[in-house]
């Protein structure tokens, strides 16, 4: 009898009713019934009533046969009455009639049972043939899946002590199945943050909801050498009722998959730092920011320190070569501790590169090289660098030695390292170093040959240009060459030649394009002009003469030009253009006027049609020559230039150079959009007159 009913059930029940089977009931409904010698019911169980319909009242001391049995197996049922009369137990599979009449197919055992006059009755024990099939079904699946399941399983009881584990979970943890019942998981594998994972086990009973995918990582006596790891997820067993039986877990190892995920993510990492690192090195043409855009690209993502050097021999190719020879310049720099000795490396030092090192052996073969062990004193033999060489034997856990090679040639090197709390670089890390430092050689290439060029560019400049003006013309004199950037050279110039009788020569040039191929052409225009200057040539053949020497040098050579010539005795001054802007003169009563004469041709278009006019320049005037950099501009015409140029030119009763500053600092954005060059001649007068002011000619 059910002892959970309450003795108000019991008393209301006929005395032959049977109670519930207990929790076997729960699993499978047993239906119990006893028949006496004449086969009437005399006790029929509460599971017999729900299974079949008929309450006790109903059935007990009538026939049962009448009742159960379909009409086509009454001859059955009686056989299998004598049989049991006769002492033999009868199991089979027999269909029973239910109250509503349908048949239910049961599994039934017949067992021969006194009745209450001690006579042979039967007993009969009778299960639903399909509850029965579902159980087995069930049994099955879970006895195939702890047994077969590639994934860890195990039962746990309500004090989280295995009860079950099947061998896929004995083998993660590499302890027998037999050995983990009884035990529990921080008991089993205590390496694997157990108490963490059985607080997650604790809540899946608390809230009996499902803890999914809790990652543990460890190492357990299968794989005791290596981290693994593995998905858990826990849920509550509970019974037909809701009350918790204990736990299942399922244990994945996912060691390989997180690894896959891993080096995946790892790798999108690796291809967004080389996009990165295409975008932010070489943003300028400014070697030594190039050099410090690596170091930024490297530290700290994929190193704690950096050094960029490149061979001086590089840096200076037209110095001697025994004075450059085994020597690096540091270019950037850059060491985590700023105050450690590595301190003292800056950029701008050089290093002389030690015979046999490293350092050799990299830049000579142009391949990348593991520091193995940090050969220090192999790099650092300088005995007063004691303490950085410490530093690093002690501080640094790897390095590596990479050739900064472009177009072919050996640049220099760049060296990376890790401190000893940092993992050693591995092959991934080896393979993206080398292809930022490759993709950075030749970002650096370019700015090494631009500032090669552009420092040839200067030096061809400043050898083909004055440093300075003439101080006997008889005319006050001051001049400005502005270039565009500090990174580039134009072909603007400005030059006053002395010729005969006291007469003076004044020329402002502009050659098309810059560089050192615009300083070259504006060299050679000047040179042109000072030597037929001393022929004494006037300024409109001066021009047809430098058309013919532009035409020479090539179809796609232009430049505009004017020149002047100034003569004392009459005040007066000749001037002739080339495609130039227009001359400003400024009266010593302060009128100010844009010369309208012949605006002439450029140089090199074949147009020769130049011309002259003639100007007074009474005691006091200012000449003033420019070329189209100081008056065009992005933000405003030509004619808007040259309102501002007029404004600028007013109240000149100051020295020479403050009103040449005074016009740049009106008319020039910062910073300036193009090469500027601006001669000033003033003729002694009373006002504003003073000393010739030194100038710098430039192109």
């Amino acid at each position: 009898m059910d002892t959970h009913q309450s003795t108000s059930e019991v008393r209301q029940q006929p005395p032959a009713a049977v109670g519930y089977a207990g929790v076997l009931n729960e699993l499978l409904p047993i239906a119990l019934w006893r028949e006496d010698a004449e086969g009437r019911v005399v006790e029929w169980s509460l599971a017999a009533q729900d299974l079949l319909g008929h309450r006790p009242e109903d059935v007990l001391g009538r026939p049962a046969s009448a009742m159960l049995v379909p009409d086509n197996n009454q001859a059955l049922a009686d056989q299998l009455t004598r049989r049991v009369q006769a002492g033999e137990t009868v199991v089979g599979t027999l269909p029973v009639r239910h109250r509503d009449g349908h048949h239910v197919t049961m599994e039934t055992w017949i067992l021969p049972a006194a009745d209450p006059e001690g006579r042979t009755g039967a007993m009969l024990i009778a299960v639903e043939t399909s509850e029965v099939l579902r159980m087995r079904d069930s049994l099955a699946a879970l006895e195939s899946l702890f047994t077969q399941s590639p994934i860890g399983l195990a039962t746990l009881g309500l004090d989280l002590r295995f009860v079950r584990v099947n061998d896929a979970l004995a083998r993660m943890n590499g302890v027998p199945a037999a050995d983990h019942v009884g035990r529990r998981l921080t008991d089993v594998v205590p390496g694997v943050n157990a108490a963490a994972l059985e607080g997650l086990m604790r809540q899946a009973l608390s809230d009996g909801k499902a803890v999914v995918d809790a990652r543990r990582t460890g190492r357990t006596a299968a794989d005791p050498e290596r981290d693994r790891t593995w998905s858990c997820s826990y849920a509550p067993l509970l019974d037909n009722a809701g009350r918790p039986l204990g736990l299942i877990a399922s244990i994945i190892d996912i060691t390989v998959a997180e690894r896959d995920r891993a080096e995946a993510e790892r790798a999108r990492r690796n291809v967004a730092l080389l996009a990165e690192a295409g975008a932010r090195i070489g943003t300028t043409l400014d070697l030594g920011q190039t050099a410090e855009e690596l170091v930024q690209v490297l530290v700290p993502r994929l190193a704690d320190s950096a050094d960029v050097q490149l061979l001086e021999s590089v840096l200076e190719p037209d110095e001697s070569g025994a004075s450059t020879r085994g020597l690096l310049r540091r270019l950037a720099v850059r060491f985590p501790d700023p105050n450690a000795p590595t301190a003292l490396l800056a950029p701008g030092q050089t290093f002389q590169i030690p015979l046999d090192s490293v350092y050799e052996q990299v830049l000579h073969e142009g391949r990348p090289l593991d520091l193995h062990d940090i050969d220090v004193p192999a790099l650092i033999r300088e005995p007063r660098a004691d303490p950085l060489r410490t530093y690093l034997m002690t501080q640094l856990s790897c390095a590596r030695m990479v050739p900064l090679v472009a177009r072919g040639t050996v640049l220099g090197a760049v060296t990376v390292t890790r401190l000893r709390s940092r993992e050693r670089f591995d092959e991934q890390d080896r393979v993206l170093v080398d292809e930022v430092v490759a993709r950075a050689a030749l970002n650096i290439d370019n700015a090494r040959m631009y500032t090669t060029q552009r420092e040839a560019a200067l030096t061809l400049q400043r050898s083909l240009t004055n440093s300075a003006l003439p101080r006997d013309t008889g005319l006050e004199l001051t001049g400005r060459y502005l270039p565009a950037s500090d990174h580039d050279v134009g072909g603007d110039w400005y030059d006053v030649i002395s010729l005969p009788n006291g007469r003076t020569g004044l020329v402002i040039g502009d050659v098309m394009g810059h560089g050192i191929h615009a300083a070259a052409v504006m060299g050679q225009l000047r040179t042109a002009v000072r030597t037929l200057a001393r022929h004494d040539i006037p300024p409109e053949a001066m021009l047809r003469s430098l058309d013919d020497v532009v035409a020479d040098l090539g179809e796609d050579e232009m430049a505009t030009c004017v020149y002047a010539v100034h003569d004392p005795a009459t005040g007066r001054c000749v001037i002739a253009r080339a495609g130039h802007p227009p001359p400003a003169v400024v009266t010593p009563g302060g009128d100010i006027a844009f010369l309208d004469g012949p605006p002439g041709t450029p140089l090199g278009t074949g147009g020769r049609a130049f011309g002259a006019e003639e100007v007074a320049l009474p005691p006091g005037s200012l000449l003033v020559l420019y070329t189209d950099g100081l008056i065009e501009a992005r933000d405003r015409d030509l004619d808007q230039g040259l309102a501002e140029l007029a404004l600028a030119l007013r109240g000149l009763d100051r020295p020479l150079d403050e009103v040449c500053d005074g016009i740049l600092a009106r008319l020039l954005p910062c910073p300036a959009q193009d090469d500027v060059a601006v001669l000033l001649a003033r003729t002694p007068g009373d006002a504003g007159s003073g000393p010739n002011s030194p100038g710098f000619a430039g192109g």
